[in-house]
């Protein structure tokens, strides 16, 4: 399969495109639409980070306290792109309803590019 490009981009048009993906999603039970948008490369690498933790054994572990809240902090943006919520907002966005989050949660994720296997992965115990 050979999908050869018309053009060769240059360093200045790669940097310039828009490639964040954006969505309008109706919630109802916060009676109106959010917007919830890609995370970058480097947000998506920090936020992995931050979920992996070392053991004293010296093992690795996922954290998934507040992953839900987490995810949608860093996506949900007002009109002009800026978050809506910072990291101290995590507890209080994750009061907010399971299955709102939830359903926030699982288009963040697709939208950031984590596969199944990813998603699977934070989620683990």
């Amino acid at each position: 399969m050979n999908d050869t490009p018309s053009e060769m981009l240059n360093r200045e048009q790669i940097l310039a495109a828009v490639d964040l993906p954006r969505e309008s999603v109706v919630v109802p039970e916060w009676g109106g639409t959010v917007c919830l948008r890609g995370l970058t490369g480097q947000e998506r690498d920090e936020f992995e980070a931050e979920r992996i933790k070392r053991l004293p054994d010296g093992k690795f572990d996922s954290d998934t306290r507040n992953v839900r809240a987490a995810l949608v902090a860093r996506t949900l943006v007002d009109a002009a792109g800026n978050r809506v919520f910072a990291d101290t907002d995590l507890l209080a966005l994750g009061a907010k309803s399971a299955a709102v989050l939830d359903r926030l949660f699982a288009i963040a994720s697709r939208l950031s590019g984590f596969a199944e296997a990813d998603v699977q992965a934070l989620e683990k115990n």
